[in-house]
């Protein structure tokens, strides 16, 4: 059996390290390549010397061996491309917080935590804390039993807007004060304009890369995409293809805005592998 499963990563190492375009390579590109296939290709993730207590523990690990240093800019990762690590299902673009949330509107006399009882879903695992996630969080070209719904308008400003009389909450009456049991109640919106140049700083210079491995958690290839600009990222918004991930919840003043697709759209975009 060890043989065999030597023998099936040796042909999943072969495979993936096929060049499946003949792009041209730029030093830049040739310089992430040789770090990926020196410092990661073959390895398993070491994250016992991270400080990090959460899901990305991992990713700091790569970034050290790639010669990152960590920051929280919005500049791509390194030599104008953007790096994304290996992910279950889902892969993010961004944590992107709106322009704008209902609960900073001072004129509307309601906090992030009313906001998110009144707009938001119990966890009954998490002593009952409400959040902004899963359920509630709105979707494209739909309306979910919260009432809300995302959509992008004329400007291309994306936004969640929240509709009372497509509520299907049995108790809404109660729940929504009278003030919000409106059609249309504007609840988060992203400027056209600002998350262009979150977006496009990112992904719209020389492009992306993610770092793939198998399945037992060894690195194995490295793959590229082209650049992203807005206008094509958009398209995907309005298909759904990509999405707004929420997580926000009590407890923790992050927002996390996150935007992501699914890694099949991700292995879609993907232009060469080393």
């Amino acid at each position: 059996m060890l043989v065999c499963i030597a023998i099936q990563d040796s042909i999943e190492e072969y495979n993936a390290m096929q060049l499946i375009t003949t792009d041209p390579i730029d030093d830049d590109k040739k310089e992430i390549i040789r770090r990926f296939h020196e410092n990661v290709r073959g390895k398993k993730a070491d994250s016992s010397t991270s400080n990090s207590r959460h899901d990305g523990k991992d990713g700091h690990w790569l970034e050290r061996q790639m010669g990152i240093s960590a920051n929280r800019d919005n500049n791509p990762d390194l030599f104008g491309y953007e790096m994304k690590n290996q992910t279950t299902s889902k892969t993010t673009f961004g944590d992107w917080s709106a322009d704008y949330y209902v609960f900073k509107d001072r004129s509307l006399g309601i906090d992030r935590d009313e906001f998110l009882t009144i707009f938001g879903k119990p966890n009954m695992d998490k002593d009952g804390r409400y959040s902004w996630s899963g359920e509630p969080c709105p979707k494209i070209n739909r309306v979910n039993p919260f009432g809300q719904t995302l959509v992008v308008d004329d400007e291309s400003n994306i936004i969640v807007l929240y509709c009372f009389s497509q509520d299907t909450r049995v108790n809404k009456e109660e729940i929504v004060p009278l003030r919000f049991q409106l059609e249309d109640l504007i609840l988060a919106q992203w400027n056209e304009n600002s998350i262009r140049q979150k977006l496009e700083r990112k992904f719209n210079q020389k492009g992306w890369f993610k770092c793939l491995k198998n399945h037992n958690d060894i690195y194995v290839s490295i793959v590229f995409g082209n650049p992203i600009n807005f206008e094509n990222w958009l398209a995907l918004v309005k298909t759904g293809d990509v999405f707004f991930d929420s997580g926000m919840y009590q407890g923790n003043s992050r927002n996390y805005s996150q935007w992501r697709a699914n890694n099949s759209l991700w292995d879609s975009l993907v232009t060469s592998r080393y």
